[in-house]
């Protein structure tokens, strides 16, 4: 295994950080200014600095670096993965290179499964950065950990499909120019379990479709990016033309749309971890307790130290895992990307706790990052499957792999 980047990604690297200490992380404060100056708080991609720094970013080719095949970088994961933890250390980052989720995992979709007619529909506009989407899967009826108790329907009916049911957490819903829904519901529940469901795409305008009310995480809505929706479904008409795939490839497509997105997700918090570092000891250097500064109180040094050592431990993983992606697939990495999504929130939550406590009542603060930075890191551990359902899955493998051993 060599994780040392090629030239292509040292340019790109030179490039994003210069762009990122230049445009992004100055810029974050005035993108909250104009947000809230904002008619519609959820239309966070209208925000005129917003626009001024992506329109910066395709200029410097940073845009759509997520994307491996045609209308992206062409990038591998291996290449990606510093990338991302570098936009990762904002909030703005991923936003500013048309690289933010659930768009990201949604044009995966459209790429690799939709028809000439979907992508040029949606596709096409999404990579472009002109729309938002969103992916539909989640309910509270149900514990949708297990991915098949999924109850929202999808019945045939002559040329459309009828979907009717109700979703919720649905990310960047709240958002008016989310124009595209993929929603995830079931085509033929007598069929075997991982083939019931399906997905299909449903137009934003389309009668029947209701966004109810955005959700908050530990009192944050999340407005800056778009928010989280609950939505009901009622007699929701649309062409059967909007069907993604087939029939019964709902599971198995979420399957691929998650795997590169739980990595993505993990590159983009090892930046933020990073960022949180940073913070950390800018803030003990400062400040004075006790008759000296707390960057020379011992238990300060040991959370500095063991946040490093964490963060070192970590990025490897990761590497190692997108390494795995590009040479024997997703599949043969399924252990791997399972570890990291187990791995990855816990330590950076970690960390970012130390940071909080190292800055005192202003940690818990919004005159700093960290507050915010905590709810959404935390709430990672229920992203793309929560840590118990990897842990089990793990497990299961593991003790597979040493019965085969001893036999």
């Amino acid at each position: 295994m060599d994780f040392k980047p090629d030239a292509r990604t040292e340019e790109l690297v030179a490039s994003l950080q210069d762009f990122q200490k230049t445009h992004v992380e100055p810029n974050e404060g005035v993108f909250h200014e104009q947000l809230a100056a904002q008619d519609d708080k959820w239309a966070w991609d209208t925000v005129p600095v917003l626009g001024e720094i992506r329109a910066e970013a395709r200029k410097r080719g940073l845009w759509n670096l997520f994307l491996p095949g045609e209308g992206g970088a062409g990038l591998t994961n291996l290449q990606y993965a510093p990338l991302a933890e570098i936009t990762g250390r904002s909030h703005l980052g991923p936003a500013a290179l048309n690289c933010a989720a659930p768009d990201t995992g949604n044009m995966e979709v459209l790429h690799d499964f939709g028809n000439d007619a979907q992508q040029k529909e949606w596709l096409e506009p999404l990579l472009e950065g002109q729309i938002r989407s969103a992916f539909a899967m989640t309910e509270p009826g149900v514990a949708s950990s297990d991915a098949t108790n999924i109850e929202t329907s999808i019945a045939l009916d002559g040329d459309e499909y009828v979907i009717n049911g109700r979703k919720w957490w649905i990310t960047g819903a709240m958002n008016p120019n989310a124009k595209i829904f993929i929603v995830m519901g079931k085509t033929d529940p007598t069929a075997e379990r991982h083939k019931q469901q399906s997905m299909i795409l449903v137009p934003r305008d389309t009668p029947g479709l209701e966004i109810k009310r955005g959700m908050e995480v530990f009192g944050y809505d999340d407005h800056d990016h778009g928010g989280h929706a609950e939505l009901i479904f009622t007699d929701v008409r649309v062409p059967v033309g909007n069907l993604i795939g087939t029939e019964g490839m709902g599971f198995a497509i979420a399957q691929a749309r998650l795997g590169p997105g739980r990595i993505h997700h993990c590159m983009r918090s090892i930046g933020l971890a990073e960022r949180a570092i940073e913070l950390m000891c800018a803030r003990v250097e400062d400040r004075v307790a006790f008759g000296k500064p707390l960057s020379e109180q011992g238990v300060i040094r040991d959370w500095i130290a063991e946040s490093r050592v964490r963060i070192e431990q970590l990025r490897l993983l990761v590497l190692k895992t997108a390494w795995l992606m590009d040479t024997v697939g997703n599949k043969g990495a399924h252990t791997e990307i399972q570890a990291i999504k187990i791995a990855t929130p816990a330590t950076v939550q970690w960390i970012l706790d130390k940071a909080i406590q190292a800055h005192g009542a202003g940690g818990l603060s919004q005159d700093f990052p960290l507050a915010r930075a905590y709810a959404g890191i935390r709430t990672l551990r229920f992203a793309d499957g929560p840590d118990e359902v990897h842990k089990n899955a793990l497990a299961k493998a593991e003790l597979r792999k040493q019965a085969a051993r001893r036999a």
